[in-house]
């Protein structure tokens, strides 16, 4: 729904939990110079939105994937939200790792499932779509059927949903990239002639530099 993307975007913005800089860039953990930076974590703080995140990835899980039978949330970000997803419907939970712990057992999976238990995977983001592939990879290995993907924020960069699609993956989002930047330039956050370097920045974002574009 497009009233609840805009309004989980205004509301990420409001708190911070976006920052944008089209001219002071970020460096993302995947080596990245980014004009913006992200940390859903904040939401956690604020008792109204965490509830209205909550309600919303329940809807949409509902919605598009009634037939669940188990939450898998992607450590880190998205470990508090699926939880809590997973207790509002009732349903079995586990989180994931992107890689073993280095200690104990080495788990990639915290948690249990029984084999053939229909899983939805909640992301906070999607960017390149790695993480959750790797995670979507590891529950088919553990004889888990992935019947979807759910998140806050899509960036909906074109390799990402082409990865999604060659497994056959659906993936679905309360907000995207065109949303986040609509309601950052209906708050004033960005002014119209910083939209070339955030559109620049997703057609090409392992490459791109800040300074690339001419705002002049």
């Amino acid at each position: 729904m497009d009233k609840v993307a805009h309004l989980l975007a205004s509301k990420l913005l409001k708190i911070s939990a976006i920052n944008l800089q089209p001219d002071n860039s970020f460096i993302w953990a995947n080596g990245w110079n980014a004009p913006m930076y992200t940390d859903m974590r904040k939401t956690l703080s604020y008792p109204p939105l965490r509830t209205f995140i909550k309600v919303e990835l329940v809807r949409l899980i509902m919605e598009h994937f009634g037939d669940v039978e188990g939450i898998a949330g992607v450590a880190t970000g998205a470990i508090a939200y699926s939880a809590m997803v997973a207790d509002e419907l009732g349903v079995p939970y586990a989180y994931v790792r992107t890689k073993p712990k280095d200690h104990g057992l080495e788990n990639l999976i915290e948690g249990n499932f029984k084999p053939g238990c229909k899983v939805v995977i909640i992301n906070d983001l999607i960017t390149n779509g790695s993480r959750s592939l790797r995670v979507a990879r590891t529950l088919a290995d553990a004889g888990c059927e992935v019947i979807g993907i759910v998140a806050m924020l899509d960036f909906g960069f074109n390799d990402a949903a082409d990865r999604f699609e060659e497994l056959g993956i659906s993936v679905k989002s309360l907000s995207n990239y065109t949303q986040l930047l609509d309601e950052a330039l209906a708050q004033g956050v960005i002014v119209p002639a910083d939209i070339v370097a955030f559109r620049e920045w997703h057609d090409d974002p392992e490459s791109w530099t800040p300074g690339d574009n001419d705002n002049e």
